[in-house]
């Protein structure tokens, strides 16, 4: 592989998106008059799509007619999707009771301003959450349907639900098998479309389900290629093939087992497919899965079995900040195997989910962009760049919009070498003025059972129902032509802020008051081989942890004990020396001598001791993750997650303490009643962690007692005792006095039945485990 190349696609993941954008803006611009001329053929292509509008077929169909933003289009079509997962008529017959015919759903209708007009709304609602109608529309779907349900009864409005359910499936997808697909193809074949076919399933969880997808597609394989009928890889239908559908431990962590594994599975499907005289294209899934896949599809070309076949293809998504500098890693692939790529240009389908997956994560920036516009830049410029290495590509564009549909044209200058691509269902009007024996058009037609339609449909309905989708606009007749047509480039270029205002970097997740934990990405390695290299070096220094009463307590004659890593109890991690009894009593007498003045300091002050803390947590974030999984036997992943917990609870706390000048602090008192405390501490806390959560749940007791005002005694797991120290030691260089944060490691019963029945404590915060908990009752 070229590691230059790789490099820079690397740099491109999570780039500034102004910078990006401008990159990108500079590729897509076109002169003025072939500007003018896209625009006058794309206004000419709406024209046709609009004057047809009786005549839409499929999702476009649905929505017109069924829109979501109907009250009818989202009271039917949510309670037929959860029908569709619901196994016996009884539970049926009980949602349709309690959902529709209730007030309880009706409660939670009319929270906002106006319809949701995309398919977003559904997509919630299948999940339960809440669906926004317009406050003052009196006849509402509840009612709608409700009056339905009293009339006719809960079973002949389940049957009328799985049956509109069958009827909708038969819109998005092309058939339940392989046969029944190429059947119905027949049609579209005639008029002079192409097709590729989409096996439903993905992210196989376990051996069993990756075998079963290889057989279907091994099987679909060989039915498509019965029907090629010696065509040739660019006019002959093809297959579509997900790698998560092919192994469960497809993800960066595995890489050494899942990259050779997949690439032998691709392999034989490739073998198959060029026995079969077809193409194949690798599907694109989440960002994080890109380095994978091709360093599978780098060994997949160079495979020598399949050297003379030149149908092995993959889909690119323009949504993607690497989508421009992936065409030349590509293109250097084709040029280094001796094979033209078929490459699959599309805008993307998982962008809901790469913006959430990336705020949880606490990544620096998005892998995608955050505006539509700045996607339909980026798809233009790929665009471009594909046309010019037609001998190294032979592109696929995939898309239902008619300014993108004009401008490939003109970029292309002819209809050679490339082909346009619609989703079965969708794009008839736009492509039926174009298809024909010089201009190819391939339909994306899934097949497989309701059963396996959901998140492909849902992916589909997010992303042409949204209000800023072509598909969307160009049904409301409120939309001049004029907007619908308008160019990207242009539209980029006019906004002052290139990233989307009201999407803020995950950093600034949580607005003014507290910043987002930083996080690690696992699947880039330019972020990951330095966080590596320093947890390597951190393991290798041995941590030896002391009683903390006041400071290092002395250790003559205490116990010292080994801590080992339980992933190989061999392993010495570090050595702790334990506390006794009177150091529990020496911590409490200065605990509580420490408490006033440490109350008195007040909560702002407090808080900008915790957000260093917080701040230091971070900067060490790989020591401590070392940590984590060298005494806690926690993994990579989870070490990231706990270390990040850790600072969200000191941010979080700090922010509570500021709010506090405003709004009164509320905790839940000893009896269950809210208890208003305001930020007057109690006295001395004693805080017993547990070791599922050593650096987690530690840190959040001892932060929330100490914010509150309140001097702190902490008791770790006995199992876990170096982490603790550690954290307990940056809180002290943080600035939380010595006399005001106490750490006793040892014997969990031991120590916390010698605090605990001492009057002088005045709060406690456990977690641990049953048998801790009644040792040290007793």
């Amino acid at each position: 592989r070229n590691d230059g190349l790789r490099a820079a696609l690397d740099r491109a993941h999570r780039m500034d998106e102004t910078a990006a954008v401008e990159l990108l803006t500079a590729a897509a611009t076109v002169e003025p008059e072939q500007g003018r001329r896209i625009a006058a053929r794309a206004t000419q292509l709406v024209g046709g799509i609009r004057a047809t509008r009786t005549t839409f077929g499929g999702i476009e169909a649905f929505l017109q007619e069924y829109g979501l933003s109907t009250r009818e289009g989202i009271a039917l079509m949510c309670v037929a999707e959860a029908l569709l997962r619901i196994p016996d008529a009884e539970t049926a017959d009980l949602l349709i009771e309690d959902k529709i015919g209730s007030a309880d759903w009706q409660s939670h209708l009319g929270r906002g301003e106006t319809l949701f007009v995309n398919a977003s709304t559904w997509a919630l609602m299948l999940t339960g959450r809440v669906v926004s109608l317009d406050p003052d529309d009196a006849a509402r779907p509840a009612s709608l349907v409700g009056r339905m349900v009293k009339r006719l009864g809960e079973p002949v409005i389940r049957r009328a639900m799985n049956q509109a359910m069958r009827i909708m499936g038969r819109q998005f997808v092309m058939g339940r098998t392989i046969g029944e697909a190429l059947d119905r193809a027949a049609a579209d074949e005639r008029q002079g479309y192409r097709h590729s076919y989409d096996m439903l399933g993905e992210s196989a969880r376990t051996g069993a389900d990756a075998d079963r997808y290889l057989d279907a597609y091994r099987r679909a394989i060989g039915a498509i290629g019965k029907r090629a009928a010696g065509l040739g890889v660019v006019a002959a239908p093809g297959i579509s093939v997900k790698l998560s559908a092919l192994d469960p431990r497809y993800d960066t962590a595995r890489r050494a087992d899942c990259v050779p594994a997949l690439a032998g599975r691709l392999s034989a499907l490739c073998r198959d497919a060029a026995e079969a005289g077809i193409g194949l294209c690798v599907d694109a899934e989440e960002a994080n899965r890109l380095d994978l896949s091709l360093d599978i599809l780098e060994r997949v070309a160079a495979d020598p079995s399949i050297a003379a076949w030149q149908g092995l293809g993959l889909a690119v998504q323009a949504y993607q900040k690497r989508a421009y500098p992936l065409i030349d890693v590509l293109a250097d692939l084709a040029r280094r195997t001796d094979r033209r790529l078929m490459v699959r240009l599309v805008k993307g389908a998982y962008w809901d989910s790469e913006i959430k997956a990336a705020q949880e994560a606490g990544m620096p920036s998005y892998p995608v962009f955050t505006r539509k516009a700045a996607t339909d830049v980026s798809y233009l410029a790929c665009a471009k760049k594909l046309l010019s290495l037609r001998d190294l590509f032979y592109p696929a564009f995939a898309t239902h919009n008619a300014q993108t549909v004009a401008s490939v044209l003109a970029f292309a200058g002819n209809t050679e070498g490339f082909e346009f691509q619609r989703l079965h269902g969708m794009g008839e009007p736009l492509y039926d003025q174009i298809v024909g024996p010089a201009m190819p058009v391939r339909v994306y037609a899934p097949v497989g059972s309701h059963e396996d339609l959901l998140a492909y449909l849902v992916r589909r309905l997010l992303e042409n129902g949204a209000n800023t989708s072509f598909v969307n606009r160009l049904q409301d007749e409120q939309v001049p032509v004029e907007a619908i047509v308008a160019d990207p480039v242009a539209i980029m270029r006019a906004l002052p802020r290139k990233p989307h205002p009201r999407i803020p970097l995950p950093v600034g997740l949580y607005g003014e008051d507290r910043r987002n934990s930083a996080g690690l990405d696992l699947s880039d390695p330019p972020s990951l081989r330095p966080a590596l290299e320093a947890m390597e070096a951190a393991a290798a220094a041995a941590v030896h942890a002391v009683p903390l009463v006041g400071g290092p307590a002395e250790e003559g004659g205490r116990a010292t004990r080994d801590v080992t890593s339980p992933a190989d109890r061999r392993r010495v991690v570090g050595t702790v020396a334990e506390a006794t009894i009177a150091d529990a009593r020496i911590a409490l007498d200065r605990a509580q001598a420490a408490f006033r003045r440490w109350n008195a300091l007040g909560g702002a002050a407090r808080a900008a001791i915790l957000e260093r803390a917080a701040d230091l947590l971070e900067a060490r974030r790989d020591a401590f993750m070392a940590l984590a999984v060298g005494e806690a036997g926690k993994t990579i992943p989870d070490a990231v997650a706990e270390v990040r917990e850790a600072i969200d609870f000191c941010r979080y706390y700090a922010a509570r303490a500021r709010a506090q000048f405003a709004h009164p602090l509320t905790l839940a008192g000893p009896t269950g009643e809210d208890d208003s405390i305001g930020l007057t501490g109690r006295g001395v806390f004693v805080c017993i962690s547990p070791w599922n959560f050593p650096l987690a749940i530690f840190m959040g007791q001892v932060a929330a007692a100490l914010l509150a005002g309140n001097s702190v005694i902490a008791k770790p797991a006995e199992q876990t005792p170096l982490i603790a120290w550690k954290a307990v030691s940056l809180l002290h260089e943080a600035g939380v006095p010595a006399d005001v944060l106490h750490l006793l490691p040892g014997d969990g019963p031991t120590l916390g039945g010698a605090l605990l029945v001492d009057r002088r404590v005045a709060g406690v915060a456990f977690t641990g485990s049953t048998d801790t908990a009644r040792r040290i009752n007793r």
